[in-house]
């Protein structure tokens, strides 16, 4: 008999605790189950704060991560198609009530939607699970995978389930809506919502909504600015497309024209239809390649980490030098400082967009009783910090 979810993953806790790191895929052959559960119950696992997830690898949670405390999870490709109308939602739902004019949160249920709880989102679902439960409330989860629709079927699954607000990380493209129509429908939610690591445009409903993301062109100008002032004048950006390249291109081109730095060649004419993870890669490899040897560049902002740990031997095998030819930053530093040379990162203030955007969502519910109104909407931006690694 296979035993209990709850026995399994009690053991995966005890056999990560006693070995320090586990491979997610050797922990699922030792324990005799399929990788589907296994990486199920890693996935509830580390929302609950019990490990931590990266790239293949869990560990155990670091100290003060309030592992253990049992917040409730809710899986992406499992739950599609389980939510009800989200006009059933009430405050008063299951017993919990929406909170007094005193402030306190006991008994509310905060519904959080984000693609994933592993990599860039680890630290940010942390960040508001620690904030919910150091309030007496309680953070659930819904993992949307980057599906199309899914973020708003788990927006009303989390809802028919009691969630009292929604912390809502909707799978824009681009960060924010792109076509007509593109994610109104989180204006017309019937719980105060708060936008994280996502914005709207000025006349789009969204745009309303109080939301809480990382200043990633600050972030992105920042690194400029410090090539610039260690000599180089030709910088350029290797992005591929994710939500956040838009801004960091944003704040790249500003800080290029704002200290009349010389433009780095342009990102050749892409072909029709969409790249794939590896041609995206080998794209951005001959860009770089190219811009050092032919193009004057000699210093990169590189997005994420992962692409650059991966790019910087494969242009070190081309004859390319790094740093002594091609200096490197690169964005997001969940990996950067782990490289066989510690690279510099630009580091958005992740755990604290999660803490954040959780407590300015519980003050709406606090403060008015469940209303929402407190007060006028708010548009929270907080800088990267960059982090110099020699």
């Amino acid at each position: 008999m296979r035993p209990h979810v709850d026995q399994r993953q009690a053991r995966v806790l005890a056999l990560v605790r006693a070995r320090g790191t586990v491979r997610v895929a050797e922990l699922a052959q030792e324990l005799g189950i399929s990788a589907v559960t296994m990486r199920r119950d890693v996935e509830a696992m580390a929302a609950r704060g019990e490990i931590h997830r990266m790239h293949g690898v869990i560990s155990r949670a670091e100290p003060g991560s309030g592992a253990g405390t049992g917040a409730g999870t809710g899986t992406g490709a499992g739950a599609a198609g389980a939510g009800t109308a989200a006009g059933a939602w009430s405050p008063g739902r299951s017993g919990r009530t929406a909170g007094g004019p005193g402030g306190a949160a006991e008994g509310l249920v905060i519904g959080m939607v984000v693609p994933t709880t592993e990599y860039y989102y680890a630290d940010v679902v942390r960040g508001a699970r620690e904030a919910v439960e150091a309030r007496g409330a309680r953070l659930t989860v819904g993992l949307t995978r980057y599906l199309t629709g899914e973020d708003r079927t788990q927006a009303d699954r989390l809802l028919s389930t009691g969630a009292h607000g929604l912390l809502l990380t909707p799978n824009w493209e681009a960060g924010s809506p792109s076509g007509p129509g593109e994610g109104s429908w989180t204006a017309d939610l019937p719980v105060p919502t708060v936008l994280v690591e996502r914005w709207a445009p000025p006349g789009h409903p969204a745009a309303a909504l109080d939301r809480v993301a990382s200043d990633h062109a600050h972030g992105a100008a920042a690194a400029v600015q410090h090539l610039a002032a260690s000599g180089h004048r030709r910088i350029a950006l290797a992005s591929r497309t994710t939500p956040t390249s838009a801004r960091l291109r944003t704040g790249y081109e500003a800080a290029v024209a704002g200290l009349g730095l010389e433009p780095a060649p342009p990102w050749p004419p892409a072909g029709p239809g969409p790249l794939s993870d590896a041609d995206a890669f080998a794209r951005t490899l001959d860009y770089l390649y190219e811009a050092v040897t032919k193009g004057g560049v000699t210093a990169a902002l590189i997005h994420s980490d992962t692409d650059a740990i991966m790019l910087i031997p494969r242009l070190q095998a081309r004859g390319v030098r790094v740093p002594e030819d091609l200096a490197v930053i690169t964005y997001d530093d969940e990996v950067a400082g782990m490289a066989d040379v510690p690279l510099s990162a630009v580091a958005p203030a992740k755990h604290e967009v999660g803490a954040r955007a959780a407590g300015l969502l519980l003050d709406r519910l606090t403060n008015t009783g469940g209303a929402g109104e407190a007060g006028p909407r708010q548009h929270v931006k907080l800088l990267p910090q960059l982090t110099i690694r020699t």
